[in-house]
């Protein structure tokens, strides 16, 4: 998932490495991601020549590294994200990342994976209700699946709500 989020968010333009960092770090819901995680990403992108770096004078004299996504990149982002099977459909964040770039990807690649992520989640429903009527769960124990039960219900209307959107539509 850190390549395709690094991948994505040079998509809308030129970064510097620390602001690379600060911002996936903030989509991730962290601090700044890791030095270690970033720079070695970035240098396999600049190998692939999916990513080209370009040294500029910094705010204090220092020289920084400029990333731009180039056309290979930009393809390679693309396939990456239709790139979505079974197991990417049981991974809340697999999905999040893929709905937060839909506009990237064409219509059919955004319909086969809402359609994946709504069948595993229908069938999450099931197991968790036929749980809940067969299972002595308990008071916590059925708590718990009452909540997971009422989060795949919202998720599916979510996903009712972006079958609807357009790929540029802000959402307000």
């Amino acid at each position: 998932m850190n390549d395709l989020l690094v991948l994505a968010m040079l998509a809308d333009g030129p970064k510097h490495g620390y602001q690379l960092k600060r911002e996936a770090g903030f989509i991730m819901g962290q601090g700044d991601m890791h030095n270690n995680l970033v720079y070695p990403l970035l240098r396999r992108f600049t190998i692939a020549g999916w990513v080209t770096k370009k040294p500029v004078p910094g705010d204090r004299g220092q020289t920084r590294q400029t990333y731009s996504l180039t056309a290979t990149g930009r393809k390679e982002l693309i396939a990456r994200l239709g790139d979505y099977n079974e197991a990417d459909a049981s991974n809340a964040r697999a999905f999040f990342t893929r709905v937060g770039m839909f506009a990237l990807l064409p219509s059919e690649d955004r319909t086969r994976i809402l359609d994946q992520r709504e069948a595993f989640l229908r069938g999450r429903e099931q197991r968790l209700s036929r749980m809940n009527k067969n299972l002595e769960l308990g008071g916590f124990g059925a708590e718990v699946v009452h909540y997971l039960i009422a989060q795949a219900r919202s998720d599916l209307a979510w996903i009712r709500r972006l079958r609807r959107l357009k790929p540029d539509e802000k959402n307000t």
